[in-house]
This record gives structure tokens, C-alpha cells and sequence, in this order.
């Protein structure tokens, strides 16, 4: 209230109206300084306030691709990326916590933030990059192969060839002029092999020899190895690029100190790739 405005409104009171007045007029000032003091509390804790899951970093991987990442006995994520992402995160001081996604839907369901990141043996490309960011690679780039059945053509690459829907193998097959049947995930590749439906399956290497190993001869590799992609690393939104940074400094330090090479050694044997 202005003082001309306040001085008018005193004269035109009585004596008793003007006590009166002056209680109310304190009133109503003790009330306005009250509720600066409420306002002026609730904007520091707005700012001061974090929720508990502000460093919570949720990480989506297939669980379906041994040993990148693989479903335990005990129903848990498991393998080398399980491995290396409670590492990253630890270093990074995030909390992780896991999450199962079909690969075919991996990248929308990133985007569409189910998931902070994918963490799922994903080869960097640019057609990916075009819709997500990566960080580095933590992986150096993994031959992919092709197997057949023990008494299949040493040709069977150039014929009907099982690939992972949305892999680089897929896209490889498909351009090499073999003909591409597509499914949903690896072990099925596998299966429609053994059941005579295709005749070879391409895949990263790693994955493929286990099953080779293991079949008692019933599967052999064919062909030469192929070099595709370019190294496996982390999918992240493009708009996070505060976590993109943070784990690619926790990376940085494990190719400094050697323990990535002491994990791809674990779970990819010997003969891996190291940096």
C-alpha cells in the first residue's frame, strides 16, 4: 500500500476503527512474511532434494546370448556383460539394476525409456547410430562365422542362411546374395538348422563355438571368418549424454588398469581380442 493511500484511510477511521485497523493491517503483514518464509522453504528443497533413484541406472540386455549375456540357473542375468556392467556401474557410483528384453524390440524400448541402456553384445554401426548413441566400444571387433551340419555343403553359405532378426549377420547375409531366413532369437538359428530347415547359420564366432564343440561333430564351421561391425559397445539415449560420458570414463579406466582384458579373457577364452 502506498503512504498517500495508507495516510486517507487513517483520517476516515474513528478513534476505534483505527485500532481495530492497525491489528488488522499487522495481520495481514504477518501473514505475507509467512508465506515468503513457506515459499522461500519449499524452492530450496525443491533444489535440495534428490530422489533416491536419481542414480539409478537401469540396464537392458537380451539374456539370450551366451557369453555376452545369458539367463542362470538360478534365474539371473549372467556373463561377461553382466560382469562388466555391475563393474562399469560401481565405477561410475550408479546403482544398476537389470533388465530382460527381447533383442527384436532392444532399441525401441530404449528410446521409448524402459531402459537406460542397452548392454547386449550390440555391434556399433552407424545405421544404429542414427537413432541411439554408443559409447567406446568395450569389446574389439568379434569375427562372426558360419556352421552347418556335419554332412552339409562346405558351400551351405551361399544357400538358405538362418541370422538373429536385427543383427549385423542378418544384414550381411542379406547382401551377400545367400538367401536370409530371419528369427527371433539365436538359439532358434540354431534349431531350424538341426531341423534341416536352413542350411547354415551365421553368427559372432564366439557364440557359435560352444554349440560347434559341443555337438559331438554334428556341426562343423564353413567358410572364412568375417569382420563386420565396428566393436560391441553400450546403446545410451542421445539425449543422456551425462551417462554416455560416465561410462565411458569407467571404460577408460578398465582398458588403463587391464581388467576389460582380464574379463573378455574370462569369458571369451585365450585367443580373444584384447586392447
Amino acid at each position: 500500500m502506498k503512504k498517500e493511500a495508507l495516510t486517507l484511510f487513517l483520517i476516515i477511521l474513528k478513534p476505534t476503527d483505527l485500532r481495530n485497523s492497525w491489528s488488522l493491517l499487522a495481520l495481514v503483514i504477518h501473514e505475507r512474511n509467512v508465506m515468503k518464509k513457506l515459499l522461500l522453504s519449499a524452492i530450496l528443497l525443491a533444489f535440495l532434494y534428490v530422489p533416491a533413484s536419481a542414480d539409478t541406472v537401469r540396464m537392458g540386455t537380451e539374456g539370450a546370448y551366451p557369453p555376452y549375456n545369458f539367463i542362470n540357473d538360478n534365474g539371473e542375468i549372467d556373463g561377461f556383460e553382466r560382469d562388466l556392467g555391475d563393474e562399469l556401474c560401481d565405477r561410475a557410483g550408479l546403482d544398476c539394476e537389470w533388465v530382460q528384453n527381447d533383442w527384436d524390440s532392444i532399441i525401441p524400448n530404449l528410446v521409448s525409456g524402459n531402459y537406460d541402456t542397452i548392454i547386449a553384445g550390440m555391434s556399433i554401426t552407424a545405421e544404429r547410430d542414427e537413432v541411439i548413441d554408443f559409447t567406446q566400444d568395450y569389446l574389439p571387433p568379434d569375427p562372426s562365422a558360419y556352421i552347418t551340419t556335419g554332412d552339409g555343403n562346405k558351400a551351405a553359405y551361399i544357400g538358405v542362411v538362418a541370422a538373429q532378426t536385427a543383427t549385423i549377420q542378418a544384414s550381411h547375409v542379406a547382401e551377400s546374395g545367400a538367401i536370409l531366413a530371419e528369427f527371433a532369437t539365436p538359439d532358434e538359428t540354431i534349431s531350424a538348422l538341426r531341423n534341416g530347415e536352413v542350411e547354415a547359420v551365421m553368427a559372432d564366432k564366439a557364440f557359435l563355438s560352444p554349440i560347434v564343440a559341443e555337438s559331438n561333430g554334428d556341426l562343423k564351421f564353413i567358410g572364412q571368418d568375417v569382420f563386420i561391425g565396428g566393436g560391441v559397445g553400450m546403446g545410451i539415449r542421445e539425449s543422456d549424454s551425462d551417462i554416455r560420458d560416465a561410462f565411458n570414463d569407467a571404460i577408460d579406466a578398465m582398458k588403463a588398469d587391464g581388467s576389460l582384458n582380464t574379463l573378455i579373457t574370462k569369458w571369451f577364452g585365450d585367443d580373444a581380442s584384447l586392447y
